[in-house]
């Protein structure tokens, strides 16, 4: 059998057409500059245009052959992790977490810190933080003001930035935490500040870490977790700790060899850049998209009042659907590839595009309608809902960010009614690499 499907992919092979799917009819530089502003209008035009499968051209990123097709999705996901490389997808964010990040690594370095990751990330433990989850965004949300126009997403980011420094650091108050946070944010900006951003796209990822800029954020951010990984190494009651830092000291390879600091602080890293800023985001989505529909929110409200949470996992499983903080997940091929009747040369990325796939009205009709209903009907398919991506490359922190969205969202709801601070519905606005609130989701809550 091994042989026959063997021979049959050598067919369909021999069978594709050499080559890349069509591309638009501009340069490098404006699909870059159009991209780095308008992604997704983009994504929308290419597909009307030259259909499910097309290829992009952006600085930086080599060539991507972008797919929106759950079929094609679906055969990149199921790959062979040793053809369809995500860390070498991911280069640009190098610099900014490290050589060893779970982001940034392939085949057999990628499996085995991965191992190493999961435990903090499902079952009891993830359970396990949901009262300091709780007990962070009450405090935070007592303190919003009343009556006047508020923005979410920086009162979000807040919330998601408390909630690492205890459960992921392991840090709590005083003024070495507010040490920590203020360093943390000033490196987040890296990856949310466009023009901060703009070194590694002028320079390349090689070179990023000569732009003063970009080298003096990483250093002092640096220099504090080796503090933080050392005293916790030295600590007496490492082993009875449940934040993750804890854990990752704590942890070994499979020869017995514990994590270097190298590898941990990456990781480290690796989970503030995937977990703050696209939590908050989301958050700030959730409530953008519930304060425009209130027979939703007064629904919502009502469900989490009871102490039901169906209601609340499709809320956010449809906010996810409709507005996706990234809009591509990447795959670089080692050796050329069969993919939709063309034969991929190495080299080139396959992106499946979670944008397009999420509106696609043949997998859900009226696509652009905030209806969480329709995940009460039917669960997300595993090809047709990807805002985690896919396959053995899934975030590794996907249940940790939907429970954490609805540990933040039931408390919300349960304390204030929210309104829309403006009629319009607000925009994507890209910033770096992610879509959020052209408005920072502005509401006002009573």
């Amino acid at each position: 059998m091994e042989a026959a499907a063997t021979t049959e992919a050598g067919l369909a092979a021999a069978a594709a057409t050499p080559g890349l799917p069509p591309r638009p009819r501009m340069g490098r530089a404006l699909q870059t500059a159009i991209w780095s502003r308008r992604a997704q209008w983009m994504l929308g035009q290419c597909r009307a245009r030259l259909g499910p499968m097309f290829t992009l051209d952006i600085a930086y990123e080599d060539t991507w052959v972008v797919l929106a097709d759950p079929e094609l999705v679906k055969q990149v996901f199921t790959g062979d992790p040793k053809v369809f490389h995500a860390g070498e997808g991911n280069q640009i964010l190098r610099p900014i977490l490290g050589d060893n990040s779970l982001l940034t690594l392939d085949e057999k370095p990628h499996m085995s810190q991965r191992k190493l990751l999961l435990p903090p990330f499902h079952g009891e433990r993830m359970q396990g933080y949901e009262a300091k989850m709780t007990e962070i965004a009450a405090r935070e949300i007592d303190s919003w003001p009343l009556g006047t126009p508020h923005k979410l997403r920086p009162r979000m980011q807040a919330i998601t930035l408390e909630i690492i420094l205890e459960t992921v650091f392991g840090v709590h108050g005083g003024a070495r935490m507010g040490e920590l946070r203020d360093a943390l944010r000033d490196f987040l900006d890296l990856t949310t500040n466009p023009l901060l951003l703009a070194p590694i796209l002028l320079v390349g990822p090689d070179r990023a870490r000569r732009v003063p800029v970009f080298s003096r954020r990483i250093d002092q951010v640096d220099a504090l977790l080796h503090r933080e990984i050392e005293e916790r190494r030295a600590a007496e009651d490492v082993a009875e700790r449940d934040d993750i830092l804890s854990m990752l000291v704590a942890a070994r390879h499979e020869d017995g060899s514990p994590m270097s600091e190298a590898e941990i602080r990456d990781e480290l890293l690796t989970l503030l850049v995937a977990g703050h800023e696209t939590t908050a985001t989301s958050l700030s989505w959730a409530m953008e998209r519930l304060a425009r529909h209130p027979d939703k929110l007064e629904r919502l409200r009502a469900e989490v009042l009871a102490g039901e949470d169906a209601y609340l996992t499709a809320t956010i499983q449809e906010t996810l659907r409709l507005r996706p903080v990234i809009v591509i997940v990447a795959r670089r091929l080692t050796e050329p590839v069969e993919l939709g009747g063309y034969l991929l040369p190495a080299g080139v990325s396959v992106t499946p595009c979670i944008h397009l796939i999420h509106r696609d009205p043949a997998i859900y009709p009226e696509p652009e309608r905030f209806r969480p209903e329709r995940f009460l009907e039917q669960p997300p398919g595993t090809y047709t809902w990807i805002p985690f991506g896919g396959g053995v490359r899934r975030c590794i922190g996907a249940s940790f960010a939907q429970f954490e969205m609805a540990v933040v969202l039931r408390e919300l709801v349960s304390r204030h009614r929210v309104l829309p601070a403006r009629p319009a519905s607000e925009r994507s606005y890209r910033r770096a690499i992610t879509e959020t609130p052209r408005h920072d989701a502005e509401v006002v809550l009573a």
